[in-house]
């Protein structure tokens, strides 16, 4: 039996259980067309994993980039309860939540993972595996929890969608401030999402003065999803939301993006190349088209992550990762090839 079938079977099946918005469904068709066709070609790529082992069946993604591809399935080593706890970056993830949540103390690992020095998941549940549970997939690099989905903490009878606006607003507003703090400083907006299956809530929550989300949140049954963008405000010369999706801008991509040496290497302005990506392009064809190579592009937007990677490590911004130049490149550049080689959902007529 073809991986492609074995695959197309197991994600069948975990379908029967899942209620999914169609967009996100829409995502992860795509995600496997281009798995499949990378496959044919002989040139498989190693893509950010945001879910755990069964990701499809456990994940609320928050933006197009954190919709998980096929072959993240095959790459992620599982980890034991040991091997967490002497890991520096799951370590510190659990310190982090014991802090925020001490309660956690009691849970269960129920699941950890580890994708290539990428990122590194950890699953915690109640003792007994029907109650409480939370999930933490950390950057294997910088060490900041990117992903967070907290589960069943509010009662079976009255789950998070049953709650008034304003008490599902605290909620999450109580998980941010306990994880990553100063909740303080942010702005919000709320609005449910057309999904007749299932009702959802999708929350962005912004820097006062900034129209870029800080973080993304997804409310949907009884989880809380939110996913750390991290996206300052924008410095002049650059821009906003190179790619879009349900006609909304996209902002995971910007970070990677505005680029100035990007730039320079396509003989292109920021705003030309939003303009062309959404034409429906991806960062690669329009290098094509400049007679630039794809691994020209990514050799300068990941040696630009690494870069400020070092300088934040120097100016005590993150944490240290004491890992090498070329791990750093290996963690970095499967990050790199998904943001040029997505397209937006919503092309330009």
């Amino acid at each position: 039996m073809t991986i492609e079938r074995k695959i197309r079977e197991h994600l069948h099946k975990e379908a029967e259980t899942v209620e999914c918005p169609p967009a996100i469904s829409n995502r992860i068709e795509q995600s496997y067309s281009q798995y499949l066709q990378r496959k044919r070609s002989e040139r498989p790529m190693k893509k950010r994993l945001i879910g755990g082992i069964v990701a499809v069946a456990i994940l609320i993604p928050s933006a197009a980039f954190a919709a998980p591809t096929l072959i993240d399935m095959l790459t992620r080593t599982p980890l034991t309860d040991e091997q967490v706890k002497a890991d520096e970056i799951g370590k510190a993830a659990l310190e982090k939540l014991y802090s925020a949540f001490p309660e956690t103390k009691a849970f269960e690992i129920i699941d950890a993972s580890n994708v290539q020095g990428v990122q590194t998941s950890i699953i915690l549940q109640e003792k007994g595996g029907t109650g409480k549970k939370i999930t933490l997939h950390t950057n294997g690099i910088t060490g900041a929890i990117e992903h967070v989905i907290q589960e069943n903490w509010e009662p079976k009878e009255k789950p998070l969608t049953a709650l008034t606006d304003q008490e599902i607003i605290s909620k999450v507003d109580s998980l941010i401030d306990k994880l990553y703090g100063n909740i303080e400083q942010y702005e919000f907006s709320m609005e449910q999402m057309e999904n007749s299956n299932q009702k959802t809530f999708i929350l962005n929550y912004s820097k006062k003065g900034s129209t870029t989300p800080f973080y993304q949140v997804f409310v949907q049954g009884n989880s809380i999803s939110v996913s750390l963008i991290g996206v300052e405000t924008t410095p002049p010369n650059k821009v906003e939301g190179f790619f879009s999706t349900n006609g909304k801008p996209d902002y995971f991509a910007d970070a990677y993006l505005n680029d100035e040496k990007l730039f320079a290497l396509l003989e292109i302005s920021p705003e030309e190349l939003k303009q062309e990506l959404a034409k429906g392009k991806s960062v690669v064809e329009i290098a094509a088209s400049r007679n630039v190579s794809k691994q020209q592009v990514i050799d300068v937007i990941a040696k630009t992550q690494i870069d400020g990677q070092i300088q934040g490590e120097k100016n005590g911004d993150v944490p240290k990762s004491n890992r090498s130049n070329e791990q750093m490149l290996k963690a970095v550049e499967p990050k790199v090839l998904q943001v040029i080689e997505h397209k937006t959902e919503t092309p330009s007529k």
